[in-house]
């Protein structure tokens, strides 16, 4: 590169004009790598002064355009709903089959079991959500069907089941089945991360009943679902054990967290995450308690994706 075509860059940028492409004209890697660390800061620059800009000129700051804030507007979302149809969902949600759980008498009790000869991370998984879940048990199906299963939780007064599937040595799929009338939710488990597996984790998990966080469940249908998870704890929690478990859907996806809290001296919190984590995604909602042949589905997902990824900005929870 010739001292002219040095000289030109240099004049370019120190004129106020910053082109991202200037540096492509430097043959030298040494140089050619100064001129875009000096063209970054420049542009960096820039960009804080009209962010002040704006600032002093009481604009509202600049909203990225995202898939989540460009969302699909449905019918049977709970957001802007009129008096009728907020007094309509009322009295459905009174009458439904989860409308025991908020009463202050009723108290869950959880049976977790797993498919037929499940292995090791599998069950480490099993167990784990007893100590997640108050009042739970994790037992084995010895190769008894699911439906011998629920009349059997029945009759032992379980109010819910967990049934952990798995392929290739790894947990892939949750039934949960609310007893004794349903509904019965089928999800696509993923990304499990067992406690040893978490960084800085904390195997240390008091008995409390933890408080459930349930965030952006905006349809019917994710109203429906988190209250069936949210059916799996006590409706009372013990906030002396300051233990959160949080459902967050985001894009129909529901990611699973357990943390433990403390505030600071500074008046601060602190999150200790105490495990497991995992991500459920809805495969189908089924009236009443487990039946493949002729149950009746609220809501179903066929392999077929495209009959309900019509868009990508369209959402069902």
């Amino acid at each position: 590169m010739d001292h002219t075509e040095t000289k030109f860059v240099q004049d370019e940028v120190e004129g106020g004009a910053v082109h991202l492409n200037s540096a492509n004209r430097i043959r030298n890697k040494t140089l050619r790598r100064a001129q875009v660390r000096k063209d970054k800061r420049q542009k960096n620059k820039l960009k804080k002064a009209e962010r002040k800009k704006r600032k002093d000129a009481g604009l509202p700051k600049n909203v990225p355009k995202t898939i989540d804030n460009m969302r699909e507007k449905d019918d049977t979302m709970l957001v802007d709903m009129d008096e009728e149809d907020q007094l309509e969902l009322n009295l459905e949600l009174e009458r439904d089959e989860l409308s025991s759980y908020f009463q202050r008498t009723y108290e869950p009790k959880v049976l977790i079991t797993f498919s037929d000869n499940p292995h090791q991370k599998c069950r480490i998984f099993g167990r784990e959500l007893t100590r997640v879940i108050p009042n739970s048990v994790s037992l084995y199906r010895n190769r008894s069907g699911v439906k011998k299963m629920v009349k059997s939780a029945i009759d032992k007064g379980f109010t819910d089941i967990i049934v952990i599937n798995e392929d290739r040595y790894q947990p892939n799929g949750m039934l949960v089945i609310h007893l004794p009338d349903g509904p019965t939710a089928h999800f696509r488990l993923s990304n499990v991360k067992l406690t040893p597996e978490l960084k800085r984790s904390h195997k240390e998990i008091s008995k409390h009943r933890p408080e459930v966080i349930l965030n952006n469940f905006s349809t019917h249908l994710g109203n429906t679902v988190s209250r069936m998870l949210a059916a799996l704890f006590h409706y009372e929690p013990e906030f002396k054990g300051r233990r959160a478990v949080t459902f967050h859907n985001q894009r129909d996806y529901i990611f699973f967290r357990h943390h433990r809290y403390e505030f600071t001296s500074g008046g601060k919190v602190r999150l200790r995450e105490l495990g497991p984590r995992f991500t459920l995604k809805l495969r189908s909602l089924q009236h009443g308690t487990f039946d493949s042949k002729t149950g009746d589905y609220e809501w179903i997902i066929t392999d077929k994706r495209h009959d309900l990824e019509t868009s990508r900005r369209r959402f069902y929870l």
